[in-house]
């Protein structure tokens, strides 16, 4: 049982609004990204390829969870499968993993932008580009396997009632009759290991664009520099620093109710903001988006 948001009958018509709004808003932002990035010549370039990959790894993530619980809140119904519960939990898995080795491949991206401008083309080929992005897709896999297999080793649990409005697996092992030390430190230890790594990428490729940067003279060079990865930096910083408000929240609070709350902002703020960082900024995407639409009106 999905104890959801609120169970407050007065609320339910106000959470499936607010819900079901961000979620077409997402859909549609990141879709938007998708169709603007494929249809015009000008943005086939390894970014928008890495952004349209983000756009569909975001649309994956938040369709996860977000539908199940608006139709939670229509049909007042909160109940899910053991199956559709472990389904649930790799799928978010998957996709909130790829989220961030895709940041850190555009990362990677920017700093050989910045750092190594004239060999751009050479490095960045689209066989690099495909592999990256397989690399990112496989590796989310195999994190969300070892998360399901290990979910499936439980054989009893203490109670049917999750604190929260999806699946969470940290949640599913404090629900768990047998011993489960052990499975708490392979779960940390491969979740240490796929937050670490990217977020290791993330850092180490700042902190080369930062040395290249000041080495630049120029006020205008130094802006020129900073600007092509501020999007980047901005939506790194909006994942990790609301992974690191779930976690924090889940460690420090007591309350069910702040926990979902704060997950509410990690699986559906998140993504919903990812498109208008992007675009409100980007000259580049603006044009094309205008041509896209003028294409299909």
């Amino acid at each position: 049982m999905d104890t959801g948001l609120s169970d407050d009958p007065e609320l339910q018509p106000l959470l499936f609004t607010l819900f079901l709004s961000m979620y077409l808003v997402t859909m549609l932002g990141n879709l938007l990204i998708i169709l603007a990035v494929t249809s015009d010549p000008h943005l086939h370039t390894p970014m928008y390829f890495f952004l349209s990959n983000l756009s569909l790894a975001d649309i994956g993530f938040i369709s996860t969870t977000v539908p199940k619980m608006i139709v939670n809140i229509q049909t007042h119904g909160r109940v899910i499968s053991y199956a559709g519960c472990l389904t649930q939990m790799s799928i978010f898995i998957l996709f909130g993993c790829m989220d961030g080795m895709l940041l850190s491949v555009m990362s990677y991206d920017r700093f050989v932008a910045i750092c190594h401008p004239l060999h751009y083309t050479v490095i960045m080929n689209p066989h690099l580009c495909c592999f990256l992005v397989l690399v990112s897709f496989f590796g989310s896999l195999m994190d969300s396997q070892v998360h399901n297999l290990i979910m499936l080793q439980l054989t009893c649990f203490k109670d049917v009632e999750i604190s929260n409005f999806f699946c969470d697996p940290s949640l599913l092992l404090k629900l768990a009759c047998s011993d489960i030390f052990t499975k708490n430190i392979v779960i940390y230890f491969i979740g240490a290991i796929f937050a670490f790594l990217p977020f290791s990428g993330i850092f180490y490729s700042y902190y080369k664009i930062l040395s290249s940067v000041l080495r630049v003279r120029s006020s205008g060079g130094r802006y020129k520099a900073f600007s092509t990865c501020g999007s980047h930096l901005a939506v790194v910083c909006l994942f990790y620093g609301t992974g690191l408000g779930v976690y924090l929240s889940s460690a420090i609070s007591q309350s069910p109710r702040k926990d979902a709350v704060a997950s509410v902002v990690y699986t559906v703020i998140t993504p919903m903001l990812n498109p208008f960082i992007y675009s409100l900024r980007n000259r580049d995407f603006k044009r094309a988006f205008c041509r896209f639409l003028n294409k299909t009106i």
